[in-house]
């Protein structure tokens, strides 16, 4: 199997996710809290990491299942909830069979991120829901200088789809595992063209410009 970028940094990420950024971590929560609200049954986690937001998962009453690439990373994730190594674009799992799906902070780490996001309506069941949560795709990555917190200057390189290392922050995940871009419009675009129904988008940020963008989804 590939090795995975996060498999070099699996144990500087686990300390990262819990401890160093836990604020922003706990804002994700929330989002991701409301958005997928309460229910029962399985709930694909996918690009799960370390497993951090299992809990939360637990906590609305689902039964999580984590997926990811990296086997560093799910060393860690294992003991959190039951996971398996494996390419989200190609899941071994039945064609409407969860009735939940998330991808947290996944999108940018995935070449290919409209295939997760189809093979997430695939599995999804009737009625189900698929939650994202991830950067905001206008306001955070390398072609956004967030030096300034109240005055984030955005150049042309938005439009850049493809992987990169360069980062505003040197010592922050993406300066050591790169990130590929996806625009708002593909983001958007991606979710209606697996055939799901578009139902909230949501903004956070810890200033008045926000640096996470989630969205609900439902498969009709």
């Amino acid at each position: 199997m590939t090795t995975a970028a996060y498999d070099a940094i699996a144990d500087w990420y686990e300390e990262y996710a819990t401890d160093t950024s836990a604020d922003y971590m706990d804002r994700v929560r929330r989002q991701l809290a409301d958005l997928l609200g309460n229910g029962s049954g399985r709930c694909l986690d996918l690009c799960c990491g370390t497993g951090v937001h299992a809990a939360e998962l637990r906590r609305l009453g689902r039964d999580p299942l984590g997926v990811d690439l990296s086997g560093g990373q799910l060393r860690y994730a294992r003991t959190r909830l039951p996971v398996a190594r494996g390419d989200a674009t190609r899941l071994p799992v039945a064609d409407a069979s969860v009735p939940a799906v998330t991808c947290v902070l996944g999108h940018t780490d995935l070449p290919d991120y409209p295939a997760v996001i189809a093979e997430a309506a695939r599995v999804l069941a009737p009625g189900g829901r698929f939650v994202h949560v991830g950067v905001h795709p206008c306001f955070t990555g390398a072609f956004a200088d967030r030096s300034d917190p109240a005055r984030i200057v955005i150049d042309g390189g938005y439009a850049d789809r493809a992987r990169t290392f360069r980062a505003w922050n040197p010592s922050g995940v993406r300066a050591r595992v790169g990130a590929w871009h996806v625009p708002l419009a593909d983001l958007l675009n991606a979710v209606t063209a697996a055939g799901l129904t578009l139902a909230r988008v949501q903004e956070s940020g810890s200033t008045p410009i926000p640096d996470i963008l989630a969205l609900q989804a439902t498969k009709p």
